[in-house]
């Protein structure tokens, strides 16, 4: 095996893969293919995932790109939605058919009797009609199998076929139930039947350049996938070798980016399920052994912040000019004025007022509402920057759990 890479080289590595270290001169598109897809359990999260990562990104940007369909809403990775190109929902969705298809096994006994096909064809048929909710979806399916399980039908259906969520779901400040279609009728254009042999092998690739260096373990935990060891074997000849501390092989593209351990690393804040804290099966390289669980309460991801490259606190909206930090240790002051000037822009560029439906200031669905802190002399706004709202950004230190 290769020479060791520590923790902070890792980190930096995957900071530089991620556009973490210093704000990339990319387009929200070209950003969006680089990075394989943006989480995007909730709507807002690919919006603020980019704000930290491109220089003069406005939500506009990535808007202008769901509404003209260069990108979609799908599940994809894990099971769970994202936010990719046109391009890699055609791509990418074919290579994780394998995993869906597991996932309908699991609900077997809910679906005795169920033809699977002609489920599909079903479905197909009535999404490509008009868009349709899920709960759309499945009466239509029980009136077929009235004595399966109505999650089963759900899950059948959203596995056998490639759903997107159509807008004005995920389009920056406007609302919208989740409506289905299949990606072929969305894009008018299908996808591939099964992926092409170096389908594989481009993902291994394109998972180093934006993730790595990694293990095949890491990669199998962003994709949601087994059995890749075969595909980075048959690429070894192309790629460089390292081990991580425990001795753990790590594969990398040999001319990519693994800046200085001693690289800085600004201040930033991610939106819950950021795919930087959920994309390798050892997260010691941004996630502090001794943190590890406080990003999540239950199932819901919270809003994290980055001090010198690693997860060193949560982050809340109090409303559209201020938000909360909580950190979970001492920062110098230089940091904390580092981390006061993040969140000032933070507020001046993304604090946009509630979308229809939403009350602003209150916690979002799943979040517990805390009791703000209050911020330390010096550490209000004072770079002259202006929310959307018409006032000065401020950035309070305190407990975002009450």
């Amino acid at each position: 095996m290769g020479s060791v890479l520590d923790t902070r080289s890792l980190n930096r590595a995957t900071l530089a893969r991620q556009l973490l270290l210093s704000r990339a001169e990319l387009s929200a598109e070209e950003a969006v293919a680089h990075l394989l897809g943006l989480q995007a359990q909730n709507v807002k999260p690919p919006y603020f995932q980019l704000h930290a990562r491109l220089r003069g990104f406005r939500p506009a940007a990535l808007a202008e790109l769901m509404e003209s369909r260069k990108v979609v809403r799908m599940v994809t990775m894990r099971s769970t939605i994202h936010t990719h190109t046109a391009h890699d929902a055609l791509t990418l969705r074919p290579l994780v058919q394998a995993a869906r298809d597991r996932e309908v096994g699991a609900f077997r006994k809910g679906l005795a009797g169920v033809d699977l096909e002609r489920l599909g064809e079903l479905a197909r048929a009535f999404v490509e009609a008009e868009p349709r909710t899920m709960g759309e979806i499945r009466e239509e399916l029980l009136t077929h199998w009235p004595d399966a399980d109505p999650q089963s039908l759900s899950v059948a259906a959203r596995c056998r076929l490639p759903l997107v969520q159509v807008t004005p779901r995920g389009v920056w400040g406007r609302s919208g139930q989740v409506r289905l279609t299949t990606l072929e009728q969305w894009l008018g254009r299908p996808p591939a039947e099964a992926p092409p042999a170096h389908a594989v092998d481009d993902a291994v690739l394109r998972y180093l350049g934006a993730f790595g260096p990694a293990s095949v373990k890491d990669m199998q935990t962003w994709a949601g996938l087994t059995r890749l060891r075969e595909a980075f074997e048959r690429l070894r000849p192309r790629l460089t070798a390292f081990r991580d501390e425990n001795g753990v092989e790590l594969f990398d593209l040999p001319d990519a980016p693994r800046p200085d351990a001693d690289t800085p690393a600004p201040p930033r804040f991610l939106p819950e399920f950021d795919n930087l804290l959920l994309s390798h099966a050892d997260r010691t390289r941004v996630i502090p052994a001794d943190l590890k669980g406080r990003t999540w309460t239950g199932n819901q991801a919270h809003r994290t912040l980055l001090v010198d490259g690693f997860v060193a606190g949560l982050w809340r909206w109090e409303d559209e000019a201020s938000l909360t930090v909580e950190l979970f240790g001492r920062v110098s002051k230089g940091e904390k004025e580092h981390i006061v000037a993040e969140g000032e822009r933070l507020i001046a560029e993304m604090g946009a007022p509630a979308e229809p439906g939403e009350t602003a200031g209150t916690a979002e669905p799943g979040e517990t509402a805390g009791t703000a802190g209050t911020a330390e002399p010096g550490e209000t706004a004072g770079t002259g920057r202006t929310s959307a709202a018409g006032r000065r950004p401020c950035v309070l230190f305190g407990s975002i759990h009450g």
